[in-house]
């Protein structure tokens, strides 16, 4: 019986073909929707020996149960907040992630979103199609010498930083412990580096642990000049006290690349010309894609050959 490769999250054509080249010996299953991934399971869940997906499918511990030949568990991006690791390691299923691959991607998208918002490109950009002047609008804020707050200080959040020194911004953070290598200013409580910051920056993952740290409080924190950014997970952000606080005027504004209601556009914030959203493309670049599935192949080929993942996770 040969073995399969089950692929849960959408892949271009010629990536799939990448796959299935480097694996020749695996029947390459391609199932990105659910139930696709229930018809795959029912009818090869007992030669599925690796599966790839990403943080926000992830892979249940009842799941991999109807895989008993399952030895590899990839994500494609850094995120891997739905894969039950520990289970998997439980059972001697080893867990991989692209660390590393979408960094710089999704540093610069969350830039053009800061900007973005701060500036009101979009509200810019309508007004100007409308044949308004410059003379008829309010003018819009400086982003140099603002100061960012990053909540989450891992990989990603140290590149946003060092983005925004160009800026001449000052850098805040708060994270589960203070980065002594880093210079930049620690908080040690959410609420503090809100109160705090003119930008507020969300690149922490997601997971039960997040889930709506940016709530009416931290937002209230932030301010009726104040800007949300969050290019981490859209459950980290109460969406409905966003939308509100936004409505209300007492936040200026936001630039969304992630929402709770995913893929579906958040219908709270459709009508708000205050918010800039686009649809989870921060760590999608055609050089950012091609690295994470490179590094799929590599922690395939790896665990194949006996040797430690390029990127592995741990619970």
């Amino acid at each position: 019986m040969q073995p399969a490769l089950l692929v849960l999250n959408f892949n271009a054509e010629g990536h799939l073909r990448q796959m299935a080249q480097a694996f020749p010996s695996f029947d390459l299953l391609y199932a990105p929707d659910a139930s696709q991934c229930e018809a795959a399971l029912a009818e090869h869940g007992a030669r599925i020996q690796a599966v790839l997906t990403i943080g926000s499918i992830g892979l249940s511990a009842a799941q991999m149960q109807r895989m008993p030949a399952l030895r590899l568990v990839c994500a494609l991006g850094a995120g891997y907040e739905n894969i039950d690791v520990a289970h998997a390691q439980a059972h001697g299923i080893a867990v991989g992630n692209g660390a590393g691959t979408n960094d710089d991607c999704v540093a610069d998208h969350a830039m053009g979103l800061l900007i973005a918002s701060v500036r009101g490109l979009v509200r810019l950009d309508r007004a100007t199609r409308d044949g308004v002047w410059r003379t008829a609008m309010p003018l819009p804020p400086n982003v140099s010498h603002k100061r960012l707050g990053i909540l989450g200080m891992g990989a990603i959040g140290a590149k946003i930083a060092q983005r925004a020194l160009g800026f001449e911004m000052e850098i805040g953070y708060h994270n589960r412990s203070q980065r002594s290598e880093l210079p930049h200013r620690y908080f040690g409580d959410l609420l503090s580096l809100a109160q705090w910051a003119d930008v507020l920056l969300v690149a922490t993952p997601g997971g039960p642990g997040t889930r709506h740290l940016i709530n009416t409080q931290v937002l209230d924190a932030l301010g009726p000049q104040g800007h949300l950014v969050n290019i981490a997970r859209g459950s980290v952000v109460d969406t409905a006290a966003l939308a509100a606080a936004v409505r209300e005027g007492r936040l200026a504004g936001a630039g969304l690349d992630v929402y709770e209601s995913e893929p579906a556009p958040p219908a709270e914030l459709l009508d708000l010309d205050a918010v800039v959203l686009t649809p989870h493309v921060g760590g999608w670049s055609p050089e950012a894609v091609q690295a994470s599935v490179d590094r799929f192949i590599a922690n395939m080929r790896c665990h194949l050959e006996g040797r430690p993942l390029v990127s592995p996770v741990t619970a």
